[in-house]
């Protein structure tokens, strides 16, 4: 007959070297799954130049230290300190593009934006108009080749900024057009179409801007045959005269500009 004290105790030693064994078994997978779980980490932090998980490394003096992994060896962690000069060289030494610093198309066309309203509310500001006409003036100007400043000042000179002024000549509109010339560029335009501002100022401009090319740059005799016609300065240029009669004068005191944007 067994003793039941010593069975109760045999009973209970087993349980706890059981227990004991579990408890060991736990912890070393515990390690198992950190340790492999840290070198994973450092693996993707590092790059796709570091070894991975299966790769056996040997140790290197700045290793982490060794780990072990169950039937796989022994696995060394890259040491997370490297030399700057390597770091930077990475791009080059893995064949990898290296980032663009080009700026974004997008944040580009946003600082074109605000620095346009910005243009055009400070013409607006200065010339005292609304707007919506400083909006058209600038953008007809930029279109045209030529610089807003001139635009905004030719405009003021010839019609005050009235959209539907009418000479006693019969210039029509805001640069202050004439039915002949404004056909010479647009055949089909009416009168009527000359008092719309997008038109006038489209004609007007363009004009303006041919004569500057056509006259080499040279924006007064150019402002002074937008003014007088070519058949005035023309003989007044062939008689030994000078054809300015202080037009240009007024369009162009203070401005320091060519006229044109190219």
């Amino acid at each position: 007959m067994h003793d039941p004290v010593d069975i109760a105790v045999r009973h209970d030693a087993v349980a706890r070297r059981r227990r004991m064994h579990r408890r060991h078994t736990q912890r070393r997978l515990s390690r198992v799954l950190v340790a492999g779980a840290t070198v994973f980490g450092l693996a993707l932090a590092v790059g796709p130049e570091t070894p991975t998980l299966t790769e056996v490394v040997p140790p290197a003096a700045d290793s982490i230290g060794p780990v072990a992994l169950a039937g796989s060896g022994t696995l060394t962690a890259p040491s997370l300190w490297r030399p700057a000069g390597d770091v930077l060289k990475r791009g080059k030494a893995t064949g990898r593009a290296s980032l663009p610093l080009a700026p974004d198309a997008r944040e580009q066309e946003r600082k074109e934006s605000l620095s346009r309203w910005h243009h055009i509310y400070t013409y607006s500001t200065r010339y005292r108009i609304k707007p919506d006409l400083a909006r058209r003036i600038y953008d007809a100007a930029v279109t045209a080749g030529l610089e807003p400043e001139l635009g905004f000042r030719l405009v003021r000179v010839e019609s005050v900024f009235n959209p539907r002024a009418v000479s006693r000549a019969g210039a029509l509109g805001l640069t202050q057009l004439m039915y002949g010339t404004a056909r010479e560029f647009e055949p089909s335009v009416t009168r009527e179409q000359l008092l719309d501002p997008d038109v006038n100022l489209r004609i007007g401009f363009k004009y303006l801007r041919t004569l500057i090319r056509e006259y080499k740059g040279d924006l007064k005799l150019a402002l002074l045959v937008y003014n007088r016609g070519p058949t005035a300065v023309n003989a007044a240029i062939a008689m030994g005269m000078s054809p300015a009669n202080g037009y240009e004068s007024i369009v162009t005191r203070g401005y320091r500009g060519r006229g044109t944007l190219d």
